[in-house]
């Protein structure tokens, strides 16, 4: 058997984690990126004149004369650029999004906390994140080894991986499900919390998604994993 001399390893086995540094930068700081920009553009367009848009979510509604008088084609460059992102990719209802500078936001206040979350998630991945072979293993990685440890040693760790995502996803879907299916109204401060968790987890997950490469590894073997665990290939049975 093969072994590794761990002194100088980081803790998957791996002589550095300068990849999953980057990688969790990228996802991070793109998401910062939109996020202060969804604050930026409706700052930079002449007041009043963004107001009381509804749209159609993956749709672009904006682009073209319409019967809300507005087009972000007429905005400078920037701010044009956000709003088509937001026309896009959000539903871009007045009710449910706030204003700066009297003109409303590129995007409602639950796509906010979601590209929130999503810049947090990329940021904690690059402190915490190792490569560890699958995308599973690498987005537990966040979490200490001491906690993941009785995890490991018990085979749980796809349990554990599925209940981070249901905390994260659940939030946001009771809160948006009930809106649809009732006549109940959520608010701003709900549909910033529960988007905020649902984009945590998102960029936790593009993170562990662009980090895990199993070429990075000699093999299987060289994973360092949690209650020294080791990958183990399956067994065939003999003819």
């Amino acid at each position: 058997m093969i072994q590794f001399d761990r002194s100088d390893m980081e803790r998957n086995g791996l002589a550095s984690r300068t990849r999953d540094q980057k990688v969790g930068r990228w996802v991070g700081g793109i998401s910062f990126f939109f996020l202060v920009s969804f604050f930026l553009a409706p700052a930079l367009a002449e007041s009043g004149t963004i107001v009381e848009l509804s749209g159609r979510a993956n749709m672009l509604d904006f682009h073209k004369e319409n019967d809300q008088n507005f087009t972000w084609t007429e905005l400078n460059f920037y701010s044009a650029a956000i709003y088509a992102f937001g026309d896009l990719n959000c539903h871009n209802k007045h009710e449910r999004s706030w204003s700066i500078n009297g003109n409303q936001m590129p995007v409602c206040v639950r796509d906010l906390g979601i590209f929130a979350g999503l810049a947090l998630g990329g940021f904690v991945y690059s402190r915490y994140g190792v490569n560890r072979w699958t995308v599973r293993d690498t987005f537990l990685s966040i979490l200490p080894d001491a906690k993941l440890k009785p995890i490991y040693q018990s085979n749980r760790r796809t349990m554990a991986f599925v209940l981070i995502g249901l905390v994260c996803i659940v939030p946001m879907a009771l809160d948006g499900f009930t809106q649809l299916l009732t006549d109940r109204e959520s608010t701003a401060f709900l549909r910033l919390a529960t988007g905020l968790p649902f984009g945590f987890g998102l960029g936790l997950f593009f993170a562990a998604a662009y980090s895990a490469r199993p070429t990075k590894f000699t093999g299987p073997s060289q994973v360092q994993l949690p209650g020294n665990v080791r990958f183990q290939r399956p067994t065939q049975e003999e003819e």
